[in-house]
Protein backbone atom coordinates (compact mmCIF):
# COMPACT_ATOMS: atom_id res chain seq x y z
CA UNK A 1 0.00 0.00 0.00
CA UNK A 2 1.47 3.62 -1.08
CA UNK A 3 1.89 5.84 1.82
CA UNK A 4 2.42 9.78 1.74
CA UNK A 5 5.65 9.35 4.00
CA UNK A 6 7.58 7.69 0.98
CA UNK A 7 10.77 9.00 -0.33
CA UNK A 8 9.37 9.49 -3.97
CA UNK A 9 6.39 10.73 -2.73
CA UNK A 10 7.42 14.38 -4.12
CA UNK A 11 8.34 13.15 -7.89
CA UNK A 12 5.15 11.58 -7.96
CA UNK A 13 3.17 14.34 -7.01
CA UNK A 14 5.04 16.78 -9.33
CA UNK A 15 3.24 17.26 -12.28
CA UNK A 16 5.11 19.10 -15.34
CA UNK A 17 2.21 21.75 -16.42
CA UNK A 18 2.42 22.88 -20.07
CA UNK A 19 3.65 26.54 -20.47
CA UNK A 20 3.79 28.76 -23.98
CA UNK A 21 7.56 29.68 -22.81
CA UNK A 22 8.79 27.33 -25.59
CA UNK A 23 9.43 27.28 -29.56
CA UNK A 24 6.76 27.15 -32.25
CA UNK A 25 6.38 23.47 -33.21
CA UNK A 26 6.23 24.33 -36.79
CA UNK A 27 8.59 26.96 -37.34
CA UNK A 28 10.85 26.51 -34.68
CA UNK A 29 11.76 30.24 -34.58
CA UNK A 30 9.23 32.09 -33.24
CA UNK A 31 8.09 31.76 -29.27
CA UNK A 32 4.35 30.04 -29.20
CA UNK A 33 1.64 32.18 -28.07
CA UNK A 34 -0.74 29.14 -27.57
CA UNK A 35 -0.79 25.59 -27.20
CA UNK A 36 -3.93 23.72 -28.61
CA UNK A 37 -3.34 20.67 -27.66
CA UNK A 38 -0.50 18.74 -24.93
CA UNK A 39 2.91 19.43 -27.29
CA UNK A 40 0.94 21.10 -30.09
CA UNK A 41 2.28 24.73 -29.73
CA UNK A 42 1.99 27.40 -32.33
CA UNK A 43 3.17 30.96 -33.31
CA UNK A 44 0.70 33.35 -34.13
CA UNK A 45 1.88 33.40 -37.85
CA UNK A 46 1.64 29.38 -37.60
CA UNK A 47 -1.64 29.32 -35.98
CA UNK A 48 -3.46 31.63 -38.36
CA UNK A 49 -1.91 29.57 -41.38
CA UNK A 50 -2.73 25.91 -39.42
CA UNK A 51 -6.26 27.44 -39.16
CA UNK A 52 -6.68 28.69 -42.72
CA UNK A 53 -5.42 25.78 -44.28
CA UNK A 54 -7.42 23.31 -42.67
CA UNK A 55 -11.11 25.53 -43.52
CA UNK A 56 -10.04 25.51 -47.34
CA UNK A 57 -8.57 21.96 -47.36
CA UNK A 58 -11.85 20.97 -46.00
CA UNK A 59 -13.90 22.38 -48.71
CA UNK A 60 -11.19 21.42 -51.65
CA UNK A 61 -11.18 17.69 -50.08
CA UNK A 62 -14.82 16.78 -50.40
CA UNK A 63 -15.41 19.32 -53.26
CA UNK A 64 -19.02 19.55 -52.86
CA UNK A 65 -19.21 23.69 -53.69
CA UNK A 66 -18.50 24.33 -57.32
CA UNK A 67 -17.13 27.65 -58.64
CA UNK A 68 -19.81 30.11 -59.37
CA UNK A 69 -22.30 28.55 -56.74
CA UNK A 70 -24.26 30.62 -54.46
CA UNK A 71 -23.84 29.56 -50.82
CA UNK A 72 -25.97 30.87 -48.28
CA UNK A 73 -23.64 31.28 -44.90
CA UNK A 74 -26.37 30.76 -41.71
CA UNK A 75 -24.38 33.26 -38.90
CA UNK A 76 -26.11 33.44 -35.84
CA UNK A 77 -23.87 36.00 -34.05
CA UNK A 78 -22.00 33.25 -32.09
CA UNK A 79 -17.97 32.40 -32.29
CA UNK A 80 -18.04 29.38 -34.63
CA UNK A 81 -20.43 31.05 -37.30
CA UNK A 82 -18.57 34.37 -37.47
CA UNK A 83 -14.98 32.54 -37.57
CA UNK A 84 -16.62 30.66 -40.41
CA UNK A 85 -17.87 34.27 -42.07
CA UNK A 86 -14.20 35.84 -41.47
CA UNK A 87 -12.69 32.46 -43.20
CA UNK A 88 -15.11 32.80 -46.47
CA UNK A 89 -14.43 36.71 -46.30
CA UNK A 90 -10.48 36.23 -46.53
CA UNK A 91 -10.58 33.30 -48.76
CA UNK A 92 -12.53 35.04 -51.63
CA UNK A 93 -9.94 38.12 -51.41
CA UNK A 94 -8.03 38.54 -54.66
CA UNK A 95 -4.47 37.74 -53.19
CA UNK A 96 -5.31 34.44 -50.72
CA UNK A 97 -4.05 31.20 -52.09
CA UNK A 98 -6.21 28.28 -52.70
CA UNK A 99 -8.90 30.73 -53.50
CA UNK A 100 -12.54 30.37 -52.48
CA UNK A 101 -14.59 30.45 -56.12
CA UNK A 102 -18.10 30.57 -54.45
CA UNK A 103 -20.75 33.59 -54.34
CA UNK A 104 -21.60 33.78 -50.58
CA UNK A 105 -24.91 35.45 -48.91
CA UNK A 106 -25.67 35.66 -45.56
CA UNK A 107 -28.83 35.10 -43.20
CA UNK A 108 -29.67 35.35 -39.58
CA UNK A 109 -32.62 34.28 -37.98
CA UNK A 110 -34.23 36.14 -34.84
CA UNK A 111 -35.29 34.21 -32.57
CA UNK A 112 -35.45 37.01 -29.85
CA UNK A 113 -39.41 36.25 -29.49
CA UNK A 114 -38.74 32.75 -28.44
CA UNK A 115 -36.38 33.38 -25.66
CA UNK A 116 -37.72 36.15 -24.01
CA UNK A 117 -36.05 39.18 -25.13
CA UNK A 118 -38.04 42.56 -25.85
CA UNK A 119 -38.28 44.59 -28.94
CA UNK A 120 -35.53 47.00 -28.16
CA UNK A 121 -33.18 44.27 -27.16
CA UNK A 122 -34.12 42.65 -30.94
CA UNK A 123 -33.02 45.94 -32.84
CA UNK A 124 -30.30 46.37 -30.99
CA UNK A 125 -28.76 42.62 -31.59
CA UNK A 126 -29.57 43.26 -35.36
CA UNK A 127 -28.27 46.65 -35.63
CA UNK A 128 -25.07 45.25 -33.98
CA UNK A 129 -25.15 41.83 -36.43
CA UNK A 130 -26.39 44.11 -39.68
CA UNK A 131 -23.25 46.39 -39.12
CA UNK A 132 -20.54 43.32 -39.11
CA UNK A 133 -22.80 41.98 -42.35
CA UNK A 134 -22.22 45.26 -44.09
CA UNK A 135 -18.21 45.08 -43.21
CA UNK A 136 -18.25 41.87 -45.40
CA UNK A 137 -19.86 43.21 -48.17
CA UNK A 138 -21.73 40.13 -49.21
CA UNK A 139 -25.85 39.99 -49.35
CA UNK A 140 -27.60 39.34 -46.41
CA UNK A 141 -31.09 38.53 -44.85
CA UNK A 142 -32.25 39.63 -41.64
CA UNK A 143 -35.64 37.35 -40.72
CA UNK A 144 -37.44 36.95 -37.92
CA UNK A 145 -38.49 33.65 -36.63
CA UNK A 146 -42.12 34.55 -36.54
CA UNK A 147 -42.07 34.17 -40.18
CA UNK A 148 -42.85 30.55 -40.05
CA UNK A 149 -46.14 30.98 -40.10
CA UNK A 150 -46.08 32.45 -43.29
CA UNK A 151 -44.24 30.03 -45.33
CA UNK A 152 -45.98 27.83 -47.69
CA UNK A 153 -46.66 24.35 -47.52
CA UNK A 154 -44.06 23.47 -50.76
CA UNK A 155 -41.01 24.10 -47.92
CA UNK A 156 -41.80 20.49 -46.77
CA UNK A 157 -42.68 18.70 -50.06
CA UNK A 158 -39.50 16.36 -50.45
CA UNK A 159 -37.11 16.92 -54.13
CA UNK A 160 -36.56 14.10 -56.46
CA UNK A 161 -33.10 13.24 -56.78
CA UNK A 162 -29.65 15.13 -55.36
CA UNK A 163 -28.74 18.79 -56.08
CA UNK A 164 -28.40 19.68 -59.29
CA UNK A 165 -24.63 20.62 -59.73
CA UNK A 166 -22.92 23.54 -62.74
CA UNK A 167 -20.75 21.00 -63.84
CA UNK A 168 -19.98 17.41 -63.91
CA UNK A 169 -16.68 17.05 -63.32
CA UNK A 170 -15.01 19.34 -60.77
CA UNK A 171 -11.62 20.02 -62.20
CA UNK A 172 -13.78 20.83 -65.61
CA UNK A 173 -15.84 23.22 -63.99
CA UNK A 174 -12.68 25.34 -62.06
CA UNK A 175 -10.87 25.60 -65.50
CA UNK A 176 -13.91 27.05 -66.65
CA UNK A 177 -14.85 28.95 -64.07
CA UNK A 178 -11.15 30.37 -64.07
CA UNK A 179 -11.46 31.44 -67.87
CA UNK A 180 -14.79 33.33 -67.08
CA UNK A 181 -13.38 34.98 -64.56
CA UNK A 182 -10.00 36.38 -66.62
CA UNK A 183 -12.37 37.56 -69.53
CA UNK A 184 -14.69 39.22 -67.08
CA UNK A 185 -12.06 41.02 -65.21
CA UNK A 186 -10.27 42.11 -69.09
CA UNK A 187 -13.74 43.62 -70.08
CA UNK A 188 -14.19 45.24 -66.52
CA UNK A 189 -17.34 43.51 -65.65
CA UNK A 190 -16.55 41.64 -62.57
CA UNK A 191 -16.38 44.46 -60.11
CA UNK A 192 -19.45 46.38 -61.25
CA UNK A 193 -21.72 43.24 -61.07
CA UNK A 194 -20.23 42.01 -57.64
CA UNK A 195 -21.19 45.68 -56.34
CA UNK A 196 -24.50 45.71 -58.11
CA UNK A 197 -25.25 42.20 -56.39
CA UNK A 198 -24.27 43.26 -53.29
CA UNK A 199 -26.52 46.48 -53.07
CA UNK A 200 -29.66 44.67 -55.12
CA UNK A 201 -29.96 42.34 -52.76
CA UNK A 202 -29.34 43.83 -48.99
CA UNK A 203 -32.46 42.30 -46.68
CA UNK A 204 -34.04 45.04 -44.85
CA UNK A 205 -35.31 44.29 -41.39
CA UNK A 206 -38.40 44.71 -40.29
CA UNK A 207 -39.68 43.84 -37.25
CA UNK A 208 -42.46 41.76 -36.24
CA UNK A 209 -45.80 42.40 -35.27
CA UNK A 210 -46.82 42.10 -32.16
CA UNK A 211 -49.83 39.45 -33.17
CA UNK A 212 -47.09 36.92 -34.57
CA UNK A 213 -44.98 37.13 -31.98
CA UNK A 214 -47.77 36.24 -29.60
CA UNK A 215 -48.40 33.50 -31.74
CA UNK A 216 -45.00 32.23 -31.88
CA UNK A 217 -44.90 32.27 -28.06
CA UNK A 218 -48.18 30.82 -27.75
CA UNK A 219 -46.84 27.70 -30.21
CA UNK A 220 -43.87 27.49 -27.29
CA UNK A 221 -45.81 27.62 -24.40
CA UNK A 222 -48.05 24.43 -25.56
CA UNK A 223 -44.96 22.44 -25.05
CA UNK A 224 -44.36 20.61 -21.80
CA UNK A 225 -40.89 20.15 -21.70
CA UNK A 226 -37.62 22.29 -22.69
CA UNK A 227 -36.17 19.41 -24.80
CA UNK A 228 -39.51 19.81 -27.21
CA UNK A 229 -38.96 23.22 -27.36
CA UNK A 230 -35.42 23.12 -28.27
CA UNK A 231 -36.09 20.35 -30.81
CA UNK A 232 -38.92 22.41 -32.07
CA UNK A 233 -37.28 25.63 -32.46
CA UNK A 234 -34.14 23.42 -34.50
CA UNK A 235 -36.41 22.15 -37.02
CA UNK A 236 -38.74 25.25 -37.66
CA UNK A 237 -35.41 27.39 -38.25
CA UNK A 238 -33.84 24.73 -40.55
CA UNK A 239 -37.26 25.72 -42.36
CA UNK A 240 -36.76 29.13 -42.66
CA UNK A 241 -33.42 28.48 -44.15
CA UNK A 242 -34.35 26.09 -46.45
CA UNK A 243 -37.21 28.39 -47.47
CA UNK A 244 -34.75 31.31 -48.33
CA UNK A 245 -32.42 28.85 -49.89
CA UNK A 246 -34.64 27.90 -52.49
CA UNK A 247 -36.26 31.28 -52.95
CA UNK A 248 -33.08 32.81 -53.84
CA UNK A 249 -31.37 30.38 -55.84
CA UNK A 250 -29.00 29.06 -53.09
CA UNK A 251 -27.96 25.43 -53.80
CA UNK A 252 -25.58 25.29 -50.89
CA UNK A 253 -26.27 26.42 -47.38
CA UNK A 254 -23.11 26.32 -44.85
CA UNK A 255 -23.50 25.53 -41.01
CA UNK A 256 -20.86 26.69 -38.75
CA UNK A 257 -21.17 23.59 -36.27
CA UNK A 258 -17.88 22.88 -34.68
CA UNK A 259 -16.43 19.82 -34.15
CA UNK A 260 -17.38 20.40 -30.13
CA UNK A 261 -21.01 20.92 -31.18
CA UNK A 262 -21.14 18.19 -33.07
CA UNK A 263 -20.26 15.64 -30.46
CA UNK A 264 -23.12 17.12 -28.46
CA UNK A 265 -25.14 16.69 -31.10
CA UNK A 266 -24.59 13.36 -31.87
CA UNK A 267 -25.04 12.11 -28.03
CA UNK A 268 -28.03 14.68 -27.74
CA UNK A 269 -29.35 12.66 -31.02
CA UNK A 270 -29.22 9.20 -29.65
CA UNK A 271 -30.76 10.43 -26.77
CA UNK A 272 -33.52 11.90 -28.54
CA UNK A 273 -34.29 8.69 -30.33
CA UNK A 274 -32.71 10.30 -34.14
CA UNK A 275 -29.98 7.13 -34.64
CA UNK A 276 -31.23 6.56 -38.19
CA UNK A 277 -30.18 10.16 -38.96
CA UNK A 278 -27.01 10.36 -37.48
CA UNK A 279 -24.90 10.26 -40.59
CA UNK A 280 -27.01 13.45 -42.45
CA UNK A 281 -27.28 15.36 -38.90
CA UNK A 282 -23.10 14.94 -38.35
CA UNK A 283 -21.67 14.70 -41.31
CA UNK A 284 -19.81 17.04 -44.01
CA UNK A 285 -22.65 17.21 -46.45
CA UNK A 286 -26.19 16.64 -45.64
CA UNK A 287 -28.54 16.28 -48.80
CA UNK A 288 -31.87 15.12 -47.37
CA UNK A 289 -33.51 18.08 -49.07
CA UNK A 290 -32.96 16.89 -52.58
CA UNK A 291 -31.84 20.61 -54.70
CA UNK A 292 -30.36 22.24 -51.43
CA UNK A 293 -27.35 20.88 -49.47
CA UNK A 294 -26.32 21.45 -45.58
CA UNK A 295 -22.34 21.64 -45.58
CA UNK A 296 -20.15 21.81 -42.61
CA UNK A 297 -16.75 23.22 -43.36
CA UNK A 298 -16.14 23.97 -39.37
CA UNK A 299 -16.41 20.54 -37.93
CA UNK A 300 -12.84 19.91 -37.68
CA UNK A 301 -12.40 22.81 -35.59
CA UNK A 302 -13.15 22.35 -31.87
CA UNK A 303 -14.80 25.60 -29.75
CA UNK A 304 -11.09 25.94 -27.97
CA UNK A 305 -9.34 26.34 -31.87
CA UNK A 306 -12.30 28.98 -32.78
CA UNK A 307 -12.09 30.89 -29.18
CA UNK A 308 -8.28 31.66 -29.68
CA UNK A 309 -8.30 32.71 -33.22
CA UNK A 310 -11.12 35.52 -32.80
CA UNK A 311 -9.59 36.68 -29.69
CA UNK A 312 -5.90 36.56 -31.96
CA UNK A 313 -7.07 38.13 -34.98
CA UNK A 314 -10.01 40.26 -33.57
CA UNK A 315 -13.08 38.88 -35.15
CA UNK A 316 -16.55 40.05 -34.24
CA UNK A 317 -18.92 37.91 -32.44
CA UNK A 318 -22.64 38.78 -31.00
CA UNK A 319 -24.30 37.34 -27.75
CA UNK A 320 -27.65 36.19 -28.53
CA UNK A 321 -29.59 34.37 -25.76
CA UNK A 322 -31.30 31.01 -26.62
CA UNK A 323 -33.55 28.84 -24.63
CA UNK A 324 -31.44 26.96 -22.61
CA UNK A 325 -29.40 30.36 -21.52
CA UNK A 326 -29.08 30.39 -17.90
CA UNK A 327 -30.88 26.86 -17.72
CA UNK A 328 -29.54 24.23 -15.22
CA UNK A 329 -27.73 21.28 -16.11
CA UNK A 330 -30.76 18.80 -16.01
CA UNK A 331 -33.33 20.97 -17.56
CA UNK A 332 -33.68 19.46 -20.76
CA UNK A 333 -31.81 16.29 -22.48
CA UNK A 334 -29.54 19.01 -24.69
CA UNK A 335 -28.11 20.96 -21.94
CA UNK A 336 -27.42 17.58 -20.00
CA UNK A 337 -25.56 16.69 -22.97
CA UNK A 338 -23.38 19.56 -23.37
CA UNK A 339 -22.39 19.84 -19.85
CA UNK A 340 -21.71 16.49 -19.50
CA UNK A 341 -18.74 16.41 -22.29
CA UNK A 342 -17.75 19.81 -21.66
CA UNK A 343 -17.18 18.51 -17.96
CA UNK A 344 -15.53 15.64 -19.37
CA UNK A 345 -13.31 17.14 -21.73
CA UNK A 346 -12.41 19.27 -18.88
CA UNK A 347 -10.24 15.94 -17.33
CA UNK A 348 -9.95 13.97 -20.92
CA UNK A 349 -9.06 16.45 -23.72
CA UNK A 350 -9.95 13.34 -26.22
CA UNK A 351 -13.57 12.86 -25.55
CA UNK A 352 -14.39 15.44 -27.89
CA UNK A 353 -12.24 14.36 -30.77
CA UNK A 354 -13.14 10.53 -29.99
CA UNK A 355 -16.57 11.02 -30.34
CA UNK A 356 -16.35 12.91 -33.51
CA UNK A 357 -14.44 10.14 -34.78
CA UNK A 358 -16.99 8.03 -34.43
CA UNK A 359 -19.01 10.17 -36.02
CA UNK A 360 -17.46 9.86 -39.08
CA UNK A 361 -18.01 6.40 -39.85
CA UNK A 362 -21.58 6.65 -39.85
CA UNK A 363 -23.34 6.40 -43.36
CA UNK A 364 -27.25 6.37 -44.33
CA UNK A 365 -28.80 3.26 -44.67
CA UNK A 366 -30.10 4.39 -48.19
CA UNK A 367 -29.62 6.77 -50.91
CA UNK A 368 -31.63 10.06 -50.48
CA UNK A 369 -32.75 9.17 -54.04
CA UNK A 370 -34.65 6.28 -53.13
CA UNK A 371 -36.29 8.15 -49.53
CA UNK A 372 -36.99 11.13 -51.62
CA UNK A 373 -39.47 9.09 -54.27
CA UNK A 374 -42.11 8.85 -51.95
CA UNK A 375 -43.69 11.73 -49.78
CA UNK A 376 -44.64 9.72 -46.92
CA UNK A 377 -41.20 7.85 -46.80
CA UNK A 378 -39.58 11.21 -45.14
CA UNK A 379 -40.57 12.56 -41.91
CA UNK A 380 -42.80 15.71 -41.78
CA UNK A 381 -41.01 17.92 -39.88
CA UNK A 382 -37.10 17.13 -39.89
CA UNK A 383 -37.29 15.50 -43.21
CA UNK A 384 -35.57 12.50 -42.75
CA UNK A 385 -36.44 8.91 -43.98
CA UNK A 386 -38.86 7.83 -41.69
CA UNK A 387 -37.62 5.04 -39.06
CA UNK A 388 -40.77 3.68 -38.18
CA UNK A 389 -41.45 0.96 -40.70
CA UNK A 390 -39.85 -1.71 -38.24
CA UNK A 391 -41.00 -5.34 -38.15
CA UNK A 392 -43.13 -6.77 -35.58
CA UNK A 393 -40.81 -7.69 -33.24
CA UNK A 394 -39.13 -4.48 -32.42
CA UNK A 395 -38.43 -2.08 -29.80
CA UNK A 396 -40.86 0.26 -31.22
CA UNK A 397 -43.68 -1.84 -32.06
CA UNK A 398 -43.52 -2.60 -28.43
CA UNK A 399 -43.25 1.31 -27.28
CA UNK A 400 -46.55 1.99 -29.42
CA UNK A 401 -48.44 -1.45 -27.87
CA UNK A 402 -47.67 -0.20 -24.39
CA UNK A 403 -49.17 3.27 -25.44
CA UNK A 404 -52.23 2.07 -27.20
CA UNK A 405 -52.84 -0.53 -23.86
CA UNK A 406 -52.06 2.15 -21.61
CA UNK A 407 -54.70 4.82 -23.97
CA UNK A 408 -57.45 2.22 -23.81
CA UNK A 409 -57.07 1.44 -20.26
CA UNK A 410 -57.63 5.39 -19.28
CA UNK A 411 -60.18 5.37 -21.77
CA UNK A 412 -62.01 2.28 -20.22
CA UNK A 413 -61.86 3.82 -16.73
CA UNK A 414 -65.61 5.48 -15.70
CA UNK A 415 -63.21 8.55 -13.85
CA UNK A 416 -61.76 9.70 -17.01
CA UNK A 417 -64.53 8.90 -19.69
CA UNK A 418 -66.47 11.77 -21.52
CA UNK A 419 -69.87 12.27 -20.35
CA UNK A 420 -70.81 14.17 -22.99
CA UNK A 421 -69.76 11.81 -25.55
CA UNK A 422 -72.01 8.98 -24.02
CA UNK A 423 -75.09 11.28 -24.94
CA UNK A 424 -75.86 10.97 -28.27
CA UNK A 425 -78.11 13.90 -28.00
CA UNK A 426 -74.77 15.90 -27.04
CA UNK A 427 -72.95 14.88 -29.86
CA UNK A 428 -75.56 15.82 -32.42
CA UNK A 429 -77.58 18.87 -30.65
CA UNK A 430 -81.51 19.71 -31.26
CA UNK A 431 -82.68 20.93 -34.40
CA UNK A 432 -79.51 19.56 -36.72
CA UNK A 433 -80.91 18.35 -40.32
CA UNK A 434 -80.42 14.45 -39.47
CA UNK A 435 -83.19 14.63 -36.59
CA UNK A 436 -85.31 17.02 -38.93
CA UNK A 437 -85.07 15.91 -42.02
CA UNK A 438 -83.91 11.76 -40.93
CA UNK A 439 -81.14 11.72 -43.17
CA UNK A 440 -79.59 8.68 -42.21
CA UNK A 441 -76.74 6.43 -42.29
CA UNK A 442 -75.49 7.87 -45.70
CA UNK A 443 -76.69 11.71 -44.97
CA UNK A 444 -75.08 14.89 -44.90
CA UNK A 445 -74.05 14.60 -41.17
CA UNK A 446 -72.67 10.72 -41.64
CA UNK A 447 -69.13 9.65 -40.63
CA UNK A 448 -68.13 8.71 -43.84
CA UNK A 449 -68.53 12.13 -44.67
CA UNK A 450 -66.91 13.92 -41.70
CA UNK A 451 -62.92 14.42 -42.62
CA UNK A 452 -60.64 12.34 -40.37
CA UNK A 453 -58.83 14.77 -37.67
CA UNK A 454 -55.46 15.08 -38.95
CA UNK A 455 -53.09 12.58 -36.90
CA UNK A 456 -49.58 13.85 -37.35
CA UNK A 457 -47.69 10.80 -35.59
CA UNK A 458 -47.95 8.09 -38.71
CA UNK A 459 -46.31 11.10 -40.74
CA UNK A 460 -43.49 11.49 -38.28
CA UNK A 461 -40.07 9.72 -37.59
CA UNK A 462 -39.75 8.07 -33.79
CA UNK A 463 -38.09 11.59 -32.38
CA UNK A 464 -40.51 14.29 -34.27
CA UNK A 465 -43.47 11.84 -32.68
CA UNK A 466 -41.81 12.92 -28.80
CA UNK A 467 -42.13 16.09 -29.96
CA UNK A 468 -45.10 16.05 -30.74
CA UNK A 469 -46.27 14.09 -27.84
CA UNK A 470 -45.59 17.15 -25.66
CA UNK A 471 -47.52 19.32 -27.75
CA UNK A 472 -50.93 20.37 -25.99
CA UNK A 473 -53.02 21.54 -29.25
CA UNK A 474 -51.31 20.79 -32.20
CA UNK A 475 -53.79 23.42 -33.91
CA UNK A 476 -51.37 25.72 -32.51
CA UNK A 477 -48.30 24.27 -34.98
CA UNK A 478 -48.09 27.10 -38.49
CA UNK A 479 -50.01 26.18 -40.87
CA UNK A 480 -47.99 24.45 -43.40
CA UNK A 481 -47.32 21.75 -41.41
CA UNK A 482 -50.98 20.93 -40.87
CA UNK A 483 -51.67 21.55 -44.48
CA UNK A 484 -49.26 19.36 -45.54
CA UNK A 485 -50.18 16.55 -43.10
CA UNK A 486 -53.53 16.49 -44.76
CA UNK A 487 -52.25 16.85 -48.10
CA UNK A 488 -50.05 13.51 -47.05
CA UNK A 489 -52.91 11.76 -45.21
CA UNK A 490 -55.82 12.61 -48.43
CA UNK A 491 -52.94 11.17 -50.78
CA UNK A 492 -52.64 8.12 -48.89
CA UNK A 493 -56.56 7.64 -48.41
CA UNK A 494 -56.75 7.85 -51.98
CA UNK A 495 -53.78 5.14 -53.08
CA UNK A 496 -55.49 2.73 -50.31
CA UNK A 497 -59.11 3.21 -51.80
CA UNK A 498 -56.95 2.18 -55.19
CA UNK A 499 -54.89 -0.54 -53.82
CA UNK A 500 -56.49 -3.05 -55.66
CA UNK A 501 -56.24 -1.46 -59.57
CA UNK A 502 -52.40 -0.53 -58.93
CA UNK A 503 -49.38 -3.05 -59.89
CA UNK A 504 -46.64 -4.07 -57.10
CA UNK A 505 -43.43 -3.09 -57.59
CA UNK A 506 -42.25 -6.58 -57.96
CA UNK A 507 -44.64 -7.39 -60.87
CA UNK A 508 -43.98 -4.34 -62.41
CA UNK A 509 -40.45 -5.43 -62.09
CA UNK A 510 -41.41 -8.74 -64.22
Amino acid sequence: MCEVDEENSGCLQSRSVPGVCKMCVKCKENTAVLIIRVGDAFCRSCFKEYFVHKFRAMLGKNRVIFPGEKVLLTVSGGAASSSMLAQVQEGLGRDAPKKLRFIPAIIYIDEGGVCGQDPEEREETVAQLETIFRKTGFPYHIISLEQVFSLPSSVLEPVPGGARQPGGDYKAAVDQYIQQSKLKQKRGEASVEEAQDSLTHLNIYSPPSPEHTQTLQRLFSTLKTLTAKEDLLQTLRQHLILHTARTHGYSKVMMGDSCTRLAIKLLTNISLGRGASLAADTGFSDSRYGDVVVVRPMRDYSSKEITFYNRLFGVESVFTPSLDTKAPDKASIQRLTESFIIKLQADFPSTVSTIYRTSEKLHTASSPQNSSAEPSAKCLLCLCAADTKAEEASAFQATLLSERLSVGKAQSDPAHSNPASSNPASSNPAGSCCQEQGCGAGGCCSTSRIPAPTDLKTLLCYSCRLTIKDLITVEALPHYITSEAEKRQRRAQMKEEIGEFLLDEDEDAE
